[in-house]
C-alpha cells in the first residue's frame, strides 16, 4: 500500500494524503464489488422463485451502493460523524440544482414505504397503464397495455416512469386488495326477440363462466377489507336490460382477474354465439332504418285536414 502510494504521487501529482484517499476509496469499491458478485451467485444458485429472485438482487445492489457511500465519506470527511450530516449539507447545497432527482428519490423512498405498487402488479399512473417490472431508484418501468391494443393486452412497449409521478399523478392498481375487476358485455337483440328467453340465456352463460371466481373474491374480498372500505352486497354476474334506438341492450357484468379481461370475454361471447344459433326467436339487432306503409300492413294513413286540402 504504502509503495503503491508513493509511485502514484509523483505520476498524479497530487499530495500523499490524497493519494491515500484515492487508494482507499478504489479499495473499498473494489471489494463491495466483488462481495455483490459472490453474494448475487450464490442467491442465483438457490433462489428459484423469479419474484423472491428480482427482490434479492435489488436489496444486495442497495446495500452494496450504501455500504461503499457510507465508507467513502468517512474516508474523504472524516470530520463527519455520521452519514446524515453529510446528507444534510449535500441536500442544502444541491436542492435547486437537482430538484427532479431529488423528488423521485424522495418517490422511490415512498413506493418502498408507502407500497401504492409492487413489482408485478397491475397500474394506471396518468395516461400510462401497464405491468410493474422494475422499480429502481430514480424511476420504475412498466410494460404498456392499451393503448392501440385492445381489452388491457400488452403493446410490447417498455415505459420509464420518474418516481416523482407517484406524488402528482393519480395511481390506479389493478390487482392491490380486492385483486380483481368488473368487466361488462354489452349484447343487442331485436325488439322482435325474445328478449326474455335471451337475458335468461346470457345469466346462465355469464354464472357458468364465472362460477368459480365468485367463491375466490368472497375471500379475497373479506381480506381487502380488512384494509381498505371495500364492500360489494353482489359478487355474482347480472345481466341489465335497457332499450337503445337498435333494440333491447342486454349487458352481462361480472367479476375477471386483471389479466384475463380479454379470454373471459372470448369464452363468454362463444357460448353466446353457440347459444342464439340454437334458437330461432332471437336475433342479434344493428342500426337499420324502417320505412312504414300503413295502408299495406292494414293500419290506417294519416287523413289530410281539410285546410291541406285548400
Amino acid at each position: 500500500m504504502t509503495a503503491l502510494r508513493e509511485w502514484l504521487y509523483p505520476l498524479l501529482g497530487i499530495s500523499p494524503e490524497t493519494t491515500h484517499r484515492l487508494l482507499a476509496t478504489l479499495i473499498t469499491i473494489l471489494v463491495v464489488v466483488v462481495i455483490r458478485a459472490v453474494t448475487l451467485r450464490i442467491v442465483n444458485r438457490r433462489v428459484e422463485d423469479a419474484r423472491a429472485l428480482y427482490r434479492w438482487r435489488k436489496t444486495i445492489s442497495y446495500i452494496a451502493f450504501g455500504t461503499a457511500l457510507a465508507i467513502a465519506v468517512r474516508v474523504w470527511f472524516p470530520g463527519l460523524k455520521g452519514v446524515s450530516t453529510f446528507l444534510g449539507l449535500l441536500s442544502a447545497g444541491l436542492a435547486i440544482a437537482l430538484r427532479d432527482p431529488i423528488v423521485n428519490l424522495a418517490g422511490w423512498a415512498f413506493i418502498l414505504w408507502r407500497k401504492p405498487f409492487e413489482v408485478g402488479d397491475r397500474i394506471q399512473i396518468g395516461a400510462h397503464a401497464g405491468d410493474v417490472i422494475d422499480v429502481r431508484i430514480f424511476q420504475f418501468t412498466l410494460m404498456e397495455i392499451g393503448n392501440w391494443v385492445d381489452a388491457d393486452q400488452s403493446t410490447g412497449r417498455v415505459i420509464h416512469v420518474p418516481n416523482g409521478k407517484v406524488f402528482t399523478e393519480m395511481t390506479a392498481n389493478y390487482t392491490k386488495g380486492f385483486q380483481h375487476i368488473w368487466n361488462e358485455i354489452a349484447v343487442l337483440v331485436t325488439f322482435e326477440s325474445n328478449w326474455e328467453k335471451a337475458k335468461s340465456i346470457l345469466t346462465e352463460i355469464a354464472n357458468r363462466c364465472a362460477e368459480n371466481l365468485s367463491s375466490t373474491a368472497q375471500q379475497r374480498l373479506r381480506k381487502a377489507a380488512q384494509k381498505y372500505m371495500i364492500f360489494y352486497s353482489k359478487l355474482t354476474p347480472v345481466v341489465y336490460t335497457s332499450v337503445v334506438d337498435s333494440g333491447v341492450l342486454l349487458t352481462i357484468r361480472y367479476l375477471t382477474a386483471p389479466r384475463h379481461r380479454r379470454g373471459s370475454s372470448e369464452a363468454i361471447w362463444e357460448e353466446i354465439l353457440r347459444e342464439f344459433a340454437r334458437c330461432d326467436d332471437i336475433d342479434f339487432a344493428y342500426p337499420t332504418q324502417r320505412f312504414f306503409q300503413n295502408p299495406v300492413e292494414g293500419k290506417p294513413g294519416k287523413q289530410p285536414t281539410p285546410d291541406a286540402i285548400a
